[in-house]
């Protein structure tokens, strides 16, 4: 039998390599996507084969990641309970796809995932493995009794590793889990379990990867400018780059001023509520930017009916639905909507905060002349109007007004 993990060299798939291999007497073809962990694939296939993997893949999917799956995401404006901007639901199901494509080449019988029997992934790995290929076994060891009882903990985790000599950034003195990528950098569990423990206290910085603390970010503001297509970041600081130039420089720049950073606790898809912190420094300054060309560019009834589907399309990302039908339906809509986001839009980070310092399109609707306090040289509207608008839409008020006064 052939097995094909989803591995990241972190503590739980570490464990789960060796545990599956011994349990299923299987071939562990290990599979890591490359879609911006950095240093964190530093080793990883020595690790992986040492660790008892037949082979181990390490797939570069960053343009894939930031083309196909942020860059359509941005265009709707997705964010989960209007604080969390996606960052490891949206890697899953690109994770799933790539895992199913080798799995196709070594002729692998099934698929097995790391995620908790409690979280998101386990249903966001699924899904998309359900929509993709359903042939596929799945195996989910945190969902088994016996793995949990051997591993009822963290600490047995922890310890299982420096018994067997697996090098693993979880400890006794760093207990939280993170989770990496060209989006963002994610935190939780362990010491972070408890929602009154002040994650940007001063003796917490070490844990942060990709931005400094507000404080500590520079004492003069930054000025950036981005420029969109259609609702697609084209370039930064009038620099043409492609989809993943433009997520490395933004972290960059949003890194240096602090930006991105938030602390929530979330409504997870199996009915729990976690606390979660995020690192989302160029994720954050492109929604930011985005919104302000929208405001512009975009009709006022599309945006109002694209913003009604936001809190839906931000559900079915989050709980693992990028393959489904009526995700698929939907991004037909936004990129209808976004057919004239096209412009320039200059934003001012200064610690912690994304500021608008300009906006411009060649296909603005916004008229000054129209807007005008002043005399409207274009005679487009007339204020005389206005007395009839809204006295037709005073009809309704009226009427309940009589009809509750009738009442008394």
């Amino acid at each position: 039998m052939k097995i094909v993990l989803a591995y990241s060299g972190g503590l739980d798939t570490s464990v789960i390599l060796s545990w599956i291999k011994e349990k299923y007497r299987a071939e562990i073809i290990a599979f890591c996507a490359n879609i911006g962990q950095e240093e964190e694939l530093n080793g990883l296939k020595a690790k992986a084969k040492r660790t008892g993997a037949a082979k181990c893949y390490i797939v570069d999917l960053q343009e894939e990641f930031a083309r196909d799956f942020i860059f359509p995401m941005f265009q709707a404006g997705a964010v989960y309970e209007s604080q969390y901007f996606l960052g490891t639901s949206i890697a899953r199901p690109l994770i799933a796809k790539g895992m199913i494509e080798v799995a196709r080449k070594e002729n692998a019988q099934a698929l097995a995932h790391g995620a908790t029997g409690k979280g998101n992934d386990q249903v966001r790995f699924e899904l998309a493995a359900a929509a993709l290929a359903p042939d596929l076994q799945i195996i989910a060891p945190w969902r088994d009794g016996l793995f949990r009882d051997q591993f009822p903990g963290r600490a047995e985790m922890i310890a299982y590793c420096a018994e067997n000599k697996i090098p693993v950034q979880a400890s006794a003195r760093k207990p939280y889990s993170s989770d990496r990528n060209l989006l963002h950098i994610s935190f939780e569990a362990g010491i972070l379990e408890d929602p009154w423990m002040d994650a940007f206290a001063p003796k917490n910085r070490d844990m942060f990867k990709l931005s400094v603390a507000p404080e500590a970010a520079p004492n003069r503001p930054e000025f950036v400018t981005l420029d969109f297509v259609k609702g697609n970041c084209v370039a930064v600081n009038n620099k043409q780059l492609n989809p993943l130039g433009v997520m490395k420089l933004l972290n960059k720049l949003g890194g240096r001023h602090g930006v991105g950073r938030v602390d929530m606790v979330e409504n997870r898809y199996v009915g729990m509520k976690s606390r979660g912190v995020y690192e989302t420094p160029g994720g954050a300054i492109l929604h930011f930017a985005h919104r302000q060309m929208e405001t512009i560019t975009m009709d006022r009834e599309v945006m109002h009916l694209r913003d009604s589907l936001i809190p839906r399309y931000a559900e079915l990302v989050y709980y693992g639905y990028w393959f489904a039908p009526e995700r698929l339906a939907l991004q037909a809509f936004v990129t209808e909507s976004q057919k004239n986001v096209t412009g320039t839009v200059r934003v001012k980070l200064y610690k912690g905060n994304i500021m608008v310092a300009g906006r411009k399109s060649p296909v603005s609707l916004y008229s000054p002349a129209i807007a005008t306090m002043e005399a409207d040289p274009t005679k487009a509207y007339n204020q005389d109007d206005a007395t009839g608008f809204i006295r037709l839409n005073a009809l309704r008020l009226k009427v309940a007004a009589s009809v509750r006064r009738k009442k008394k």
